[in-house]
């Protein structure tokens, strides 16, 4: 038995808001690695400079490359948790082409799925937000240059 045509395109439309919803998980992933691969660059430049580096100097070092790792850490946890809301996106849209071409009723699965793909984005969210106000601390201009 073959699903008639309104079917199908019912669930494409119902389908869309999903498909907004990866692409805007796209656009945050593309900022997430851009950032990462920054803080990576800067960090193997850091890395270069600390061996030869003594004291205040050499300190701003130390505390730069803590403040890099933990910037690491935390894009890796947004670019984690975006990751996996984007595969729980799709999920949901299969979900709604499964659900719509066989008797199956999946609305709790679907709904479920996209409760914790939207969860998931809002806490990389927050983690982008954590790293960017982590990244001001290093931007700051230092007072003992100010005086």
């Amino acid at each position: 038995m073959l699903p008639e045509i309104s079917t199908v395109a019912q669930t494409i439309q119902l389908s869309l808001s999903p498909i907004f919803m990866l692409t805007a998980i796209g656009a945050l992933l593309n900022v997430l690695t851009g950032r990462l691969s920054r803080v990576v660059d800067r960090s193997r430049a850091l890395e270069q400079l600390h061996p030869r580096s003594t004291g205040p100097e050499h300190d701003r070092h130390v505390w730069e490359l803590r403040l890099l790792d933990r910037r690491i850490t935390i894009i890796n946890l947004a670019l984690t948790l975006s990751v996996a809301s984007a595969m729980l996106t799709c999920l949901v849209v299969a979900l709604l082409f499964v659900g719509s071409l066989t008797d199956l009723q999946m609305g709790s699965a679907v709904a479920v799925s996209f409760i914790l793909a939207t969860l998931m984005l809002i806490v990389s969210l927050l983690s982008f937000m954590v790293e960017v106000r982590l990244s001001l601390r290093a931007i700051h201009v230092r007072e003992d240059l100010l005086r």
